[in-house]
């Protein structure tokens, strides 16, 4: 809602606009708040190139990307809050929301509740400092595809570059080891019908994957502190 538009509306007109905003977007408009935040949930299943089917909860990247570029060119908008609860989803959709996160100059946290699995481990590093409620989990496998998959050492070789590009972008945006990382992705002795790693809240910050162990209150007063040293840094 424009200012104008703000000022020409009726308080009736105004509530009925945030109801609007809340049952299509999950957002609300806060009032007397220290910052403005925008709060971007990341929920369900992403879903990329595929539709998926209805009653499946989905985070749809055609969606989010151009709310990611209009969050970043907003002058109003001071911080971006990214809160996790997915179950995974489109490789290649996660990871390209994951990298426009990452390039974005607005201040963003992330909050991993619930669970951060699979290509949300890439979303909740992408942030510039990531937090995780200690009953959360992550579940860390290798790529893996749905459907029809030809079985010719092109696949094989596709999948083994996917994989480098996600154990990339989890190094470069976290403190875990590549060395650690792949045994993770690797564990056989864990997963009953899967290869892989489920690690909860504390044992994430502990590998170096999670910057903390923390809830709401925590990932707010990080985004605040860190808009308020971006506003000195220009003030001087």
């Amino acid at each position: 809602m424009s200012d104008e538009k703000e000022k020409d509306c009726s308080p009736a007109e105004e509530m009925l606009y945030e109801a609007e905003l809340a049952r299509d977007n999950g957002q609300s408009v806060p009032k007397n708040s220290r910052h403005l935040i925008h709060c971007l949930s990341v929920i369900g299943q992403i879903e990329g190139h595929y539709v998926l089917a209805e009653q499946n909860k989905t985070t749809k990247y055609e969606h989010i990307i151009p709310a990611l570029v209009a969050i970043e060119q907003d002058r109003s908008v001071e911080g971006l809050l990214i809160i996790l609860n997915t179950a995974g989803g489109d490789v290649e959709a996660g990871l390209a929301l994951a990298e426009i996160i990452a390039g974005m100059k607005t201040p963003t946290v992330s909050l991993v509740v619930g669970g951060g699995h699979s290509i949300g481990v890439p979303l909740a590093v992408s942030a510039k400092r990531s937090f995780i409620v200690p009953t959360a989990s992550m579940t860390i496998h290798p790529v893996r595809m749905n459907g029809t998959v030809l079985g010719v050492p092109q696949t094989l070789s596709y999948f083994d570059k996917m994989q480098d590009r996600i154990v990339s972008f989890i190094t470069r945006n976290s403190r875990i080891r590549e060395d650690e990382l792949r045994r993770l992705m690797m564990n056989t002795e864990e997963l009953v019908l899967d290869v892989g790693s489920v690690i909860e809240g504390s044992k994430a910050v502990e590998l170096g994957l999670i910057d903390s162990l923390g809830s709401l209150g925590d990932a707010m007063d990080c985004l605040y502190h860190m808009i308020e040293n971006t506003e000195k840094r220009y003030a001087d």
